[in-house]
C-alpha cells in the first residue's frame, strides 16, 4: 500500500527561533499520524540537525532537505552534497521543485544525477514535476509532464522507481492562490500513474506516492486527498501556519 504523505516545504521562510516554535505546535498537537502515513518537514539547511532532534524519533515523522547538489563533492561553494545530508541522518530529500527549475535552470538530466546521488544513499527523492500557465493554457501538460519523468527518473529499474515519491506542481498555482481543481489534480495524477505504468508496469505504478503541491490549505486538503491517485500534499505557506498543517495532516487517507 503506498504511503499518504503531507510534506511542507519551509522554502527561505522561518528564524531558528519561529520554526522551533512551529514544529513544537505541530507534533505537540492532537494529530495522529498512522503507519500508512508519513509527514515530512522540509525546513531550511541550517535547522535541519535541530528539526531532526525535535522530533526525537517520532513514528513516521521525517525531517527533508529542500535540495542538494548533483555532485558528490568538490568546488561547489554554498551547496550541499547527499553525503552531508546522510551524514546528518537525513533520510527525504526534495528534488527539482519548480522554484529551483525557474530560478536555477535546474535541467532534467542534472534531476536525474540528484535523483541517483539521493538513492545511493538511501535518501528518498521528493521529486517535483509540474507545468507552467502557458503550457496548460496549449493543453501541453501531459507531454510536457511526461518528458519531465522520462528524461529525469526513466533510467530506474521497477524496484528503486518505488522509492521514489512524485509531486506534481501545477507551477501556475504556486504561490498565487490559484488552485487546481480537485478533478484536475486526479487527472494529471492518474496521467502520471499512467505513464509510471507504461514504463514499469501497472503493480509498480500502484505502489508510487505521488502528492499534489500548489496552494493545498486546510479548506481545500480533504477535497484534494479524496481522489484517487492524489496520495498527499506537498504544501507550501499553509504548512508555515500550524493549525493549517494540522489540518492538511488530518485529511490524509
Amino acid at each position: 500500500m503506498r504511503k499518504q504523505i503531507a510534506a511542507a516545504n519551509w522554502k527561505m521562510n522561518n528564524t531558528q527561533e519561529e520554526g522551533t516554535k512551529l514544529l513544537n505546535e505541530i507534533i505537540n498537537s492532537d494529530v495522529q499520524v498512522n503507519d500508512n502515513q508519513r509527514v515530512i518537514f522540509a525546513v531550511p539547511f541550517p535547522y535541519l540537525v535541530s528539526a531532526n532532534q525535535q522530533l526525537n524519533n517520532r513514528a513516521n515523522m521525517f525531517v527533508s532537505a529542500q535540495n542538494c547538489h548533483n555532485k558528490t563533492a568538490g568546488a561547489y561553494t554554498g551547496e550541499v552534497s547527499v553525503d552531508m545530508l546522510a551524514s546528518i541522518n537525513i533520510q527525504y530529500c526534495v528534488v527539482g521543485h519548480s522554484e529551483r527549475r525557474e530560478y536555477f535552470s535546474e535541467s532534467n538530466q542534472q534531476l536525474a544525477e540528484k535523483v541517483d546521488r539521493c538513492l545511493s544513499k538511501g535518501i528518498t527523492p521528493i521529486f517535483c514535476c509540474g507545468e507552467p500557465l502557458t503550457i496548460r493554457e496549449n493543453d501541453g501538460q501531459n507531454d510536457y509532464v511526461a518528458v519531465q519523468l522520462n528524461e529525469s527518473l526513466f533510467h530506474l529499474d521497477g524496484e528503486t522507481i518505488q522509492k521514489v515519491v512524485i509531486a506534481y506542481e501545477p507551477i501556475w498555482a504556486i504561490g498565487t492562490g490559484k488552485t487546481a481543481t480537485a478533478a484536475q489534480a486526479q487527472e494529471m495524477h492518474s496521467h502520471i500513474r499512467a505513464v509510471l505504468a507504461n514504463q514499469f508496469g501497472d503493480t509498480v505504478a500502484a505502489n508510487i506516492s505521488i502528492l499534489y503541491g500548489g496552494s493545498v490549505k486546510g479548506a481545500n486538503a480533504n477535497e484534494i486527498f479524496s481522489q484517487p491517485d492524489v496520495d498527499g500534499g506537498l504544501v507550501g505557506g499553509a504548512s508555515l501556519i500550524a493549525t493549517e498543517f494540522i489540518q492538511i495532516i488530518k485529511a490524509l487517507k
